[in-house]
């Protein structure tokens, strides 16, 4: 029994990876799985599986989310971007250029931290539900941010995860075997919410073979649509297109528990439409895939990725399996991150 809950939320994974785990699914990813996946490498070829991480442009898709914006490091007077170092050395001839940025770290392709997504759930068992992460990490203890929603404690000046951050997944660094499910040979541009019967059908079809600790790649070709609009993207489109699981379908939901993936990735927007349908009483979240998986499982999302290059190829090979390594920016206390993520075929 871990020693922040006496009970856990039902079909939780909680505790049983440890009482102090932070790392959920990941801790599928073995020795023998990272094998697995070099065992898929058959001609080195390889793919870029993030998106430029200026799309997909504008903040139509989240509001609070905008572009990176760069910035020459050094005072305005002498940005050093083509900066002439003979400026402070008469004999130097070198010229060198320097820069910062200011990212919103889920603004395009990403990593989903298992402290993006919490609930309100009472793990202690007075009657009285605590704000919490995976695991039973604590908002406002574990996770702290600038403002106390939930009156645990006054707040230090540094925010961030103090537990569940992005560099426990930086540091397993996300290396084992990937597999693909196109769900755009299913249901094409059109806006589509998949269950687990149109899952099923697509991984039949494509004759795919998912087993414990792969990570599940879904590609809907809505990358590729955010490629091609080369940041101006159609705003209709945009948030009416392409497939989306539906999170809400709890025959869904308890395949991704039996499968035993170890992370979750689409080239979508959130993996799971938002919300896939008004919530009720027996299932509240906005956010049903994400709590499943993220709040219960410990399955990290990965979103945006750019998959269609990839999926082509696997297509005309008759594969569906390849060697991912996808590590995030090990940015300590972070909640999300840019992912570098390479398949090796």
């Amino acid at each position: 029994m871990a020693k922040r809950w006496v009970k856990r939320p039902e079909g939780s994974t909680w505790g049983d990876f440890g009482e102090d785990d932070q790392l959920g699914r990941l801790n599928l990813l073995t020795p023998e799985k990272v094998l697995q996946g070099i065992a898929e490498v058959k001609v080195g070829k390889t793919f870029c599986l993030s998106l430029p991480l200026d799309l997909p442009g504008g903040n139509i898709l989240n509001p609070r989310r905008f572009p990176p914006m760069f910035y020459a490091t050094g005072p305005i007077a002498e940005p050093r971007y083509n900066y002439p170092v003979s400026r402070v050395d008469p004999n130097a001839p070198d010229i060198v250029s320097d820069d910062r940025v200011l990212m919103t770290l889920q603004y395009s392709s990403q990593w989903d931290t298992l402290a993006h997504v919490g609930a309100m759930f009472d793990a202690d068992g007075d009657g009285k539900p605590e704000a919490l992460y995976y695991n039973g990490w604590r908002a406002g203890i574990d996770v702290i941010g600038p403002v106390d929603y939930h009156g645990n404690q006054p707040y230090p000046d540094k925010i961030g995860a103090r537990k569940l951050g992005v560099e426990n997944m930086a540091e397993k660094v996300i290396q084992g075997r990937g597999v693909l499910v196109d769900l755009y040979r299913v249901s094409g541009p059109k806006r589509s919410i998949v269950g687990y019967d149109l899952l099923m059908r697509a991984i039949d079809d494509q004759k795919v073979v998912v087993e414990k600790g792969d990570m599940l790649l879904l590609h809907t070709g809505f990358g590729q649509f955010l490629m091609d609009g080369k940041g101006k993207a159609d705003p209709k489109i945009m948030v009416d297109g392409y497939a989306q699981l539906d999170g809400r379908d709890t025959r869904l939901q308890d395949w991704i528990t039996s499968s035993q993936i170890a992370s979750l990735i689409a080239d979508n927007y959130g993996v799971e439409a938002v919300p896939p349908s008004p919530p009720t009483k027996e299932s509240p979240s906005n956010l049903p895939l994400h709590h499943h998986c993220i709040f219960k499982l410990g399955i990290n999302l990965g979103e945006l990725w750019y998959l269609t290059e990839l999926a082509d190829w696997l297509k005309a090979n008759n594969r569906s399996r390849f060697l991912l390594t996808a590590p995030p920016l090990r940015l300590p206390g972070a909640v999300g991150s840019p992912p570098s993520p390479v398949a090796t075929v």
